[in-house]
């Protein structure tokens, strides 16, 4: 997956390491020379330019990325490079950071904002969540790291499809806490059946986590 990070300040950087970490190609976008700290996210492309001029994005081809993450420090430039990416490049998916709460009624979708948060690490989640059907994303960490707030949606291959809870043995130290369905979140009840398309979450410790896709998806 291609994405573009707008803004490389310490949270655009904190995002990018962790998108990369977990296999995706990461665009960093700052017009300050200052922030292109190339030795801090080798592993990233690097551009100095405005995220809000087309001419710029023109050149960065922004309109071959699925996602385009806003994570400045200035909230007014987060929302005209949302707007821009939405409008202008059909870029699928725009994450923007809020930087004040006084803002927060702005970052909507007609702003061309799909989601607004402001945690570098549930930022991260985010972006790999709205493209990882069939993969466990990690949401964030509870209990002082002791357990995992995880993410899976079903493909349409699944082998639990159709298959009720009491069906699927889970791993040990792992709970499906709720299934988000058509907009519907509800908590799972023995008799529940899986169907394609289902968010899963779970709490799990971090073994538990690397074996729960096993329980749903045949590899």
């Amino acid at each position: 997956m291609r994405v573009a990070i707008a803004g490389a300040g310490n949270v655009g950087r904190s995002i990018a390491r962790e998108l990369i970490g977990n296999g995706h190609h990461v665009m960093l976008i700052d017009r300050d020379p200052k922030a292109m700290k190339l030795e801090s996210v080798p592993e990233a492309e690097w551009i100095m330019a405005d995220a809000c001029e087309i001419a710029s994005m023109d050149n960065a081809k922004l309109d071959q990325c699925q996602v385009l993450v806003a994570a400045t420090g200035d909230d007014k430039v987060n929302l005209v490079a949302s707007l821009l990416a939405k409008t202008e490049y059909g870029v699928p998916r725009v994450v923007a950071r809020i930087n004040h709460p006084k803002n927060e009624w702005l970052f909507d979708n007609s702003w061309g904002i799909d989601v607004a948060v402001s945690t570098p690490r549930i930022i991260a989640a985010l972006v790999e969540e709205a493209v990882s059907v069939g993969d466990v994303v990690r949401l964030f960490s509870i209990g002082k790291g002791a357990a995992n707030l995880v993410e899976l949606t079903l493909p349409d291959g699944s082998q639990c499809i159709v298959k009720t809870v009491d069906e699927i043995e889970l791993p040990d130290n792992s709970s499906l806490a709720a299934i988000v369905r058509d907009g519907r979140v509800f908590t799972p009840k023995s008799h529940d059946n899986f169907a394609a398309g289902d968010e899963l979450l779970f709490v799990a410790s971090q073994a538990a986590e690397a074996k729960l896709k096993a329980c749903f998806i045949q590899s």
